[in-house]
């Protein structure tokens, strides 16, 4: 196989993959407290150094492959989206990076935590609008019946790196040993409003249209290639 072919269809596996990250990204544009994802590029040239230092036989295609772009990372963008007042007091914005609530799957108990503070009441206890309870710092559900409950919600700090990000606007925790109980809510919280998606539309569709470009460039020279080596084959051919 024709060298050049390898880093353009890494090239387009790379592609869609950002066209994934990216069509996620823009359709939670309007989700309240989304943090968008984005992904990093690099080659395994660590890999490959380290094999050489234990003495391991590198192979021709390692070495080939060592100067494709590879998908190195996926990483969340942690900065603050808008806060908007809603003068709704059931809505509350953490005003701070990386600070959560806690909030509990009624199903089967787990514990996981989100930035979506659009609250609301269920069977006199504070939820999330997909009915997860609010949790104290007793990891408890708040009552709505008690005086001053906002004071009660549960904020933890914790880095993006210790968590998981699954459906429902909500991340796992990775390890509960790296999450820090903030008890003075009221430093961290802004009530009547919420944190806006940080997802800006317009950057997000220039970088899925351009996405798209570089995938179709990488399918239009692997197709080159392919004519190229056609040509040369049926000239060997017809000079025997």
């Amino acid at each position: 196989m024709n060298q050049g072919i390898y880093p353009l269809a890494s090239t387009m596996i790379n592609q869609l993959n950002r066209v994934d990250i990216l069509s996620n990204n823009l359709a939670n544009a309007n989700t309240n407290a989304f943090k968008q994802e984005s992904l990093s590029e690099g080659s395994f040239n660590n890999y490959l150094k380290n094999a050489q230092k234990k003495d391991e036989v590198i192979s021709k295609l390692s070495e080939i492959t060592n100067i494709i772009p590879k998908i190195d990372n996926k990483f969340i963008d942690k900065k603050l989206g808008a806060i908007t007042p809603t003068n709704n007091q059931l809505d509350f914005a953490i005003k701070k990076e990386e600070m959560f609530f806690k909030v509990q799957n009624p199903k089967n108990g787990e514990i996981v935590l989100t930035r979506d503070g659009s609250f609301g009441i269920l069977n006199e206890k504070l939820v999330t609008k997909n009915g997860y309870l609010v949790l104290n710092f007793d990891n408890l559900p708040i009552a709505t019946t008690e005086e001053e409950f906002a004071k009660q919600i549960a904020v933890v700090k914790t880095n993006f790196e210790n968590l998981d990000k699954q459906g429902g606007n909500s991340y796992k925790i990775k390890s509960e040993q790296n999450i820090e109980m903030l008890f003075d809510n009221e430093s961290y919280l802004a009530q009547g409003a919420l944190e806006r998606s940080n997802v800006n539309s317009i950057t997000t569709m220039v970088s899925l249209i351009d996405s798209h470009r570089r995938f179709e460039q990488a399918q239009k020279a692997i197709k080159g290639i392919d004519e190229i080596n056609q040509k040369v084959i049926d000239k060997i051919g017809n000079n025997r």
